[in-house]
């Protein structure tokens, strides 16, 4: 079996490395440049690379195509016009479906076909050097056949996925951005405008820099994403996104009403609506906006005290990615936050540090 992947970044990396080592298996990569192309071969994630992309696709029995959104329907083109094996499966990984699905409606696939798909996980790092084989493991992959799709190709990809450990579900193209357009997309928007909300408050006054961290930087996290990435993502999506917006709106004016009659019952209510839906969320399967391993707990201001929490972390193996004191004053415990690349190395990392009789919190 032959996969094409187009693209050996973060997405396409992880695929590979998924599906690399498996018998009788022969991963090819294409980049636009020869230093990425290398780079996925020196780090093992693919068999081969090559910047020719009739040369990765050819004889190929699945292909990959894991570009940003705004190059998917230009390397959909130059795919189709290029010669086929007869059964190949060409996929996406994009977070929109429905103009990638218009798009392939209107190419002749001939003896293969196009199965839209999006695995709905991500990372705060990005790249080939953040490919993992377990970034889809307990995440949902999304595929958007069409109705006509022949039913063994489906399954072909599904059993081909099984190898990512997600779980693979179905829908149409559309529900897809509405959903995804929700949840991830909206939120997007919503912590930039935020930011750039205090940001402009801290151009009269520094103090909103200064005390804006701790929690205002964490629940504001994904506006340091790609700027080029996302202007693509919401520009695809821009329908359902101005609908999106439109009942944000509404949210945003039910509060300023509340707050203008000084509805302190009606505030209660949203606060505890908004809760008993979020506890119904799932807390172990990941989600379209990457989940973070962090542990927090409380440390006394004495000198060698990080010195021996780095030191019990490193001697048990455990990965630790990031270090960040938030508050630490003489006679006054600090809050550590400590972070994880998986969420194996933060429950290790909890109960070595339980053992040392930190009271830590997750």
């Amino acid at each position: 079996m032959k996969i094409a992947v187009i693209g050996v970044g973060l997405i396409g990396g992880s695929l590979a490395l998924c599906f690399r080592g498996k018998p009788n298996v022969q991963i090819v990569g294409f980049s636009h440049r020869q230093d990425l192309a290398d780079l996925s071969v020196e780090r093992g994630v693919v068999d081969s690379a090559t910047l020719s992309l009739e040369e990765a696709v050819h004889d190929a029995d699945f292909i990959f195509l894991s570009t940003p959104v705004g190059l998917l329907e230009t390397y959909l083109e130059q795919i189709n016009a290029l010669p086929l094996k007869k059964g190949c499966i060409v996929t996406d990984v994009g977070s929109t479906k429905a103009s990638i699905a218009t798009r392939a409606r209107e190419l002749d696939w001939g003896d293969a076909c196009f199965i839209g798909g999006h695995p709905m996980a991500g990372s705060e790092r990005s790249g080939v050097q953040a490919a993992t084989s377990l970034l889809f493991e307990n995440a949902y992959y999304v595929l958007t056949p069409e109705p006509d799709t022949d039913a063994a190709a489906t399954e072909a990809l599904t059993k081909l996925l099984a190898l990512t450990r997600a779980k693979v579900i179905c829908m149409e193209p559309s529900q897809h951005d509405e959903i995804v357009g929700a949840i991830s997309h909206l939120p997007h928007i919503i912590a930039v405008a935020l930011v750039n909300q205090i940001s402009g408050y801290h151009e009269s006054n520094s103090l909103y820099r200064t005390l804006a961290a701790g929690g205002f930087r964490d629940i504001t996290r994904i506006a340091s994403s790609d700027p080029v990435v996302w202007r693509d993502i919401l520009l695809n999506n821009r329908f359902n996104l101005l609908k999106l917006l439109r009942d944000w709106n509404q949210q945003v004016e039910g509060f300023i009403d509340q707050l203008e009659r000084e509805d302190g019952e009606g505030i209660s209510a949203r606060f505890r609506d908004a809760g008993d839906f979020r506890n119904e969320l799932p807390e172990r399967r990941k989600g379209v906006i990457a989940k973070t391993y962090d542990l927090y707990l409380d440390v006394p201001d004495h000198p060698g005290i990080i010195g021996r929490i780095t030191t019990e972390l490193g001697s048990r193996g455990i990965n630790l990615s990031n270090l960040q004191i938030i508050e630490s004053r003489e006679d006054v415990p600090g809050l550590m936050r400590l972070s994880f690349r998986d969420e194996m190395n933060m429950n290790r990392g909890k109960e070595a540090l339980e053992g040392l009789e930190f009271d830590v919190y997750v």
